[in-house]
């Protein structure tokens, strides 16, 4: 017997009095009261202890493998969906903290560099949200993946003609001189430096010594996610944009702004994470932390 939908039609009173007339007036509101003040006795003594659990603000990486696997399996989202999202929410980021009227011509423009693993293909999404938002950006994509869904954003960039790097220049000096920051979409949770090749292991070099602002997505390149490891040695964000929800590498990031782009969660998979996440505002897709 399947389960009654809660906004299906009320059954008729027969059936849920009998043969007899329905209750007298007054006994429904009454029933109604004493529900309310039972509501509120138990709101006031507070969540069983054993039923709510402690809400994070950060998750491991098997939490958050989990809590993607639910968005694509349970509620039906398509992994193009995801990473469009995402991807839009991390250009909005960069917005919040260089807002274009604010910024001279050159600090207009916009390296990405992006590895051939799912960051990458979030950065390629951001790249052409930029380019959307009259920003200048050029994308340096090495190790090229020949994934359907990267090449698909491949070609949409080059349509909105936004130039793809070559090579990237090993003085930095030049690097610093020709753009106002770099979006650093190269390595996401769980991928190795090692794992993308020498190109990808390169271009993380060079971004160690820049001067410009850095800004990383989900997690700085090269980082642990659980750990940190390697946040002293390794790249020093000046944004972070945590993507669906903050990783547990996060608590070691010291830089100057930390958005969370996750308002496409459903409250029902941020409540089962228990994650405490800030409120957005209005109608933003990012939020401070």
């Amino acid at each position: 017997m399947g389960t009654r939908s809660a906004f299906a039609a009320p059954r008729d009173w027969r059936a849920r009095w009998g043969r007899e007339a329905p209750p007298p007036p007054g006994a429904r509101i009454r029933r109604r009261r004493r529900a309310q003040v039972t509501a509120a006795m138990s709101s006031a003594a507070g969540p069983d202890p054993a039923e709510a659990p402690e809400e994070r603000r950060f998750l491991s990486a098997a939490e958050a493998a989990a809590l993607e696997r639910e968005l694509l399996e349970d509620y039906r989202f398509g992994r193009q969906q995801l990473v469009e999202l995402c991807g839009h929410a991390s250009a909005v980021a960069v917005t919040k903290v260089f807002p274009l009227p604010a910024l001279s011509r050159k600090e207009r423009t916009v390296l990405v560099v992006c590895g051939p693993e799912q960051n990458g293909a979030v950065g390629l999404v951001c790249a052409r949200h930029l380019r959307v938002f009259e920003y200048e950006p050029t994308i340096f994509y090495p190790t090229r993946s020949l994934d359907l869904l990267h090449r698909d954003l491949t070609t949409q960039c080059e349509k909105m003609d936004i130039p793809f790097l070559s090579y990237l220049p090993t003085e930095v000096q030049l690097i610093n001189e020709a753009y106002g920051l770099v979006v650093d979409a190269v390595l996401g949770p769980g991928v190795e430096p090692g794992e993308v090749g020498g190109p990808c292991t390169r271009a993380l070099a060079t971004l160690k010594l820049l001067s410009i602002p850095l800004v990383s997505l989900d997690i700085p390149s090269g980082w642990d996610a659980e750990t940190g490891g390697d946040a002293e040695d390794g790249l020093r964000p000046d944004v972070l944009v945590s993507l669906a929800a903050p990783k547990r590498c996060a608590g070691r990031f010291s830089g100057r702004h930390h958005f969370v782009a996750g308002r496409f969660v459903p409250d029902d998979v941020r409540r089962k994470f228990a994650l405490r996440l800030p409120g957005y505002t209005g109608t933003d897709c990012v939020a401070a932390l």
